[in-house]
């Protein structure tokens, strides 16, 4: 008699996995069975529960909100106005007055540079390879024999000089090395990858990688490009020795500054670093001196003498006659 109410009670037990313990005779155990039941009802609807979610709807005010920050931002570079817009020389020649009071009274007692663009930008590079490491006469010689072999300054393509073998070159003067320059020049122009458009429409940086990227065509060689072909405003030829001088003799230096105090030293030149340059060689050349080698790797050495009736005058490869005067 005695086992009814333990199996009764053992029925009853909240840990039995049976439903039978809520029909216990027992209410004190009913209730808290009970209780036990409805204290997590969103344990069991959590576990059980088969709704699915209600997907949020996104305006198109929102997402015109979040396509500025996840789209990446492209740095925008700005092509400067050429020194020979229609008076931009005259603001340089203000901004440089009031930013330097050293290079004011040089900018006064010499004449304003007088910017031409007398070939297209491959005309020009062509140019620059041919003048390398020659001194102004020889390099004079070995150009117009160019010209007369290409047949004339409006015939110097791409084209034309693909079509000029090695051995046509070296019988004008024109090493094999300076050959293999020209040639790699002109089939980059032939490919597409440079262009005289696209070398006008290029902003600095852009020019200066791309113009390095041709075998032969150096830092300095660029440099020299885009200041007396492209008359760009801000270029700081920061390797000629020319420059580097003139900046010694104005600032009263102990020494001639190395490349890496340049772009310090000249900074409040910007952005018109090309007219500071000018004038940098117009400093030296008024101090008489005798002669002064370009420092360009790609360039070699020029006597100053001889670019101008023993006249010392600025130490570059591209265009002399654009810009100084006696080389007209």
């Amino acid at each position: 008699m005695e086992d009814v109410p333990r199996r009764s009670a053992q029925s009853t037990s909240p840990s039995s996995s049976s439903p039978n313990h809520l029909l216990s005779s027992d209410p004190s155990a009913a209730a808290a069975s009970s209780a036990l039941t409805i204290t997590n009802p969103t344990v069991t609807d959590s576990a059980i529960s088969t709704r699915p979610r209600k997907a949020r709807r996104v305006s198109s005010d929102d997402a015109s909100r979040k396509t500025p920050s996840s789209a990446p931002r492209l740095p925008i570079r700005v092509i400067p106005r050429p020194l020979s817009a229609d008076g931009e020389i005259d603001v340089a020649f203000r901004h440089l007055r009031a930013a330097d009071p050293h290079l004011a009274p040089v900018i006064d007692s010499h004449e304003p540079p007088s910017l031409q663009c007398l070939h297209p930008p491959f005309h020009a590079l062509t140019r620059s390879i041919l003048y390398q490491q020659l001194a102004f006469k020889a390099g004079s010689s070995v150009y117009t024999r160019f010209l007369s072999l290409c047949g004339g300054e409006e015939s110097v393509v791409p084209e034309a000089v693909l079509a000029l073998t090695p051995h046509q070159l070296r019988q004008i003067g024109v090493s094999a090395r300076k050959a293999s320059y020209l040639h790699d020049l002109a089939r980059k122009y032939h490919s597409g990858i440079l262009s005289d458009a696209a070398i006008v429409s290029m902003d600095d940086k852009s020019l200066f990688t791309m113009l390095t990227m041709v075998k032969g065509i150096g830092a300095w060689s660029v440099h020299m490009f885009m200041i007396f072909s492209l008359h760009r405003p801000d270029v700081l030829p920061v390797g000629d020795l020319g420059v580097r001088k003139g900046v010694q003799m104005l600032y009263g230096l102990e020494e001639v500054p190395r490349p890496s105090q340049m772009e310090q030293l000249c900074e409040h030149w910007r952005p018109y670093r090309s007219v500071g340059s000018w004038y940098m060689w117009r400093l030296v050349e008024a101090k008489g001196t005798p002669t002064l080698a370009s420092s360009s790797a790609e360039g070699g050495t020029l006597d100053m003498a001889d670019m101008g009736g023993g006249t010392m005058q600025q130490p570059q490869l591209i265009d002399p006659v654009q810009m100084l005067p006696g080389l007209g």
